[in-house]
């Protein structure tokens, strides 16, 4: 069953496929933030528009959203992303995204995934920009 939620994120990810700028647009809150475990988060819905359209040519992607789950202003989803790397073969990743949505548009992306063209820090698999504590995450002292 798709949820009004599930089809904004299919919305958002074909918009993804096809490096549309106004679709991707049309799918964000104007102060979006989308969260990396490999990079600094993305802020603004101009921002992040302009970051899909520059990186689907280079890696010539394609999106499917597998599974999702939605619940009041959330949304959980798992991915698969067709894709070839410099120098490489197409291959498949995956990876899990939540997202908080609101007044029908996409407020926060979270995105965990691994990339193994990426080399990854001492703080791997947490989200770079995130404010852990500030959401009431366990966090160690500083």
């Amino acid at each position: 069953m798709t949820t009004p939620a599930l089809g904004l994120i299919r919305r958002y990810y074909a918009a993804c496929n096809s490096a549309d700028r106004e679709g991707l647009m049309a799918c964000f809150c104007d102060d979006v933030v989308h969260y990396f475990t490999h990079h600094a988060p993305v802020r603004g819905a101009r921002a992040l528009a302009d970051h899909w359209v520059r990186m689907q040519p280079r890696i010539d992607g394609y999106w499917t959203v597998d599974h999702g789950i939605t619940q009041g202003d959330e949304a959980v989803i798992e991915w698969t992303l067709r894709w070839t790397p410099p120098d490489g073969a197409p291959e498949l990743m995956r990876g899990s995204e939540w997202y908080r949505l609101h007044t029908g548009r996409i407020a926060e992306i979270r995105a965990y995934y691994l990339n193994r063209h990426t080399p990854y820090r001492h703080r791997d698999f947490e989200l770079e920009g995130f404010d852990y504590a500030a959401r009431g995450y366990p966090t160690l002292p500083k």
